[in-house]
């Protein structure tokens, strides 16, 4: 199968690898032209332009669109209208608002032309060697390309959730859940470290990843962090990201829902900047081990 591949920042690049591995060809575009350069070294074939990459694929095109959410998803499909025809596919597998999907599925489908909504979790590692995808659109669509889902994602790690903007509301969800995940390991490292004790938090981190109630992929991440800089004082307690769970928490909002928990993580985040805290710390160098997020580094 011949993939286009439009958006080669941290995590598309890693699912462009993914499918190359599984011996999908890809014919990859990025809006700036050196991480083209780079993946084509590694096999993919490269296109400079949106046009480039219609060209170079067969009819019905399948095109994995992987770009900043908002403006930058419906300037990208603006630039390959000109060369999408009927019952072509789009994949979006960015962390776009659902809201934003379905009218994007709405206008696509006037054309003919099939989009599907792929919420893609599991960090840089999952998207190299098998992430987790939630897939939102048409039924029919998703099952004519479920061994292209099933080859890239973990085992037992895609699902198709619905209509069209279900896969993308169930990743903003999980994002939320993720936001409150590590601000609660954050405050825990926060008193620990406050506390009487000189204790070793790579250990903590270990003992806890193994049979203990909190155990889960973030208390291994804390392992390698705390490995790296074991009381985290090369770097500043500065959290960036928050937009999808700020979503999550207006649609919350909207529907009555109360998140308190999610509601204080963003609070955090956005103080963040402004007092430093461990907690904070120690949730950058999660989203760092996780995501490759960029940390803000201490001058001393």
């Amino acid at each position: 199968m011949k993939i286009g591949f439009i958006g080669l920042g941290r995590m598309g690049y890693n699912i462009a690898l993914n499918l190359l591995d599984k011996k999908y060809e890809v014919v990859a575009h990025n809006r700036s032209p050196e991480p083209v350069r780079e993946i084509a070294r590694k096999g993919a074939i490269p296109a400079f332009t949106a046009e480039e990459l219609c060209k170079k694929l067969p009819k019905p095109k399948i095109i994995w669109l992987m770009v900043t959410a908002g403006k930058p998803v419906d300037e990208t499909i603006k630039k390959l209208l000109p060369c999408l025809q009927k019952d072509d596919i789009l994949i979006d597998g960015g962390n776009s608002n659902f809201i934003d999907t379905v009218r994007r599925h709405g206008q696509l489908s006037k054309r003919g032309i099939h989009y599907l909504d792929c919420g893609t979790s599991g960090g840089l590692k999952g998207a190299r060697y098998g992430a987790c995808l939630t897939i939102g659109g048409n039924e029919k669509i998703f099952k004519k390309l479920e061994k292209l889902f099933k080859d890239i994602a973990a085992e037992n790690g895609y699902l198709y959730t619905g209509p069209s903007g279900s896969g993308h509301f169930v990743k903003i969800v999980h994002n939320g859940i993720e936001y409150v995940m590590l601000e609660a390991l954050g405050e825990g490292f926060d008193v620990l470290n406050a506390g009487p004790y000189n204790l070793n938090f790579r250990e903590i981190a270990d003992v806890w990843s193994h049979g203990s109630i909190i155990r889960s992929y973030l208390t291994e991440l804390a392992v390698e962090a705390f490995k790296k800089d074991p009381k985290l004082k090369k770097i500043r307690g500065v959290v960036g990201g928050g937009e999808t769970g700020a979503w999550v928490a207006q649609y919350a909002k909207k529907w009555n829902v109360a998140v308190p928990a999610l509601e204080t993580a963003l609070k955090m985040r956005k103080l963040s900047s402004k007092k430093e805290r461990f907690s904070g710390k120690v949730i950058a160098a999660l989203r760092n081990e996780f995501g490759g997020h960029e940390v803000v580094k201490n001058k001393k």
